[in-house]
């Protein structure tokens, strides 16, 4: 079974423009996802101890599969962004809460993610952050 960890703390830093997403249990590897908006992509970085996957997917694909997530009773995650070597899953919950899980495969024989629960205040600060209504209308590039 897969083991989550739940994000709730937010801080944005004006000055950089960086979001970071934390737990406020006294967690010794200190989960922790950062993301900052660079023209057409969000960075990201999800580390979990000195553990780090570090992603660049484009704005406009992230905003759109956040923006048409729905809960699906016993599904997860329901969308991918990325690609086939590294892409993050994203799923909602009925409760609102995010799941998100960062993934690099290595090959058919196996992969690496981190897993990842976002309360849901925090999903709606992320929102508010990308913002998603932004990424929804905004055209391909």
């Amino acid at each position: 079974m897969r083991n989550f960890q739940t994000l709730d703390q937010v801080h944005i830093d004006a000055g950089t423009g960086v979001i970071t997403l934390s737990t406020q249990d006294e967690n010794g590897m200190r989960p922790r996802v950062s993301m900052r908006r660079e023209g057409g992509y969000v960075s990201i970085s999800a580390s979990y101890g000195p553990l780090e996957i570090a992603m660049r997917p484009r704005f406009v694909e992230l905003g759109r599969t956040l923006s048409r997530l729905r809960p699906v009773q016993g599904l997860q995650t329901t969308r991918q962004v990325g690609t086939g070597q590294a892409y993050i899953a994203l799923g909602l919950q009925e409760d609102g809460a995010l799941i998100l899980r960062p993934t690099i495969v290595a090959d058919a024989t196996g992969h690496f993610c981190i897993n990842l629960t976002l309360t849901n205040d925090v999903r709606q600060r992320v929102f508010d952050w990308l913002p998603i209504s932004e990424a929804e209308n905004a055209p391909d590039v």
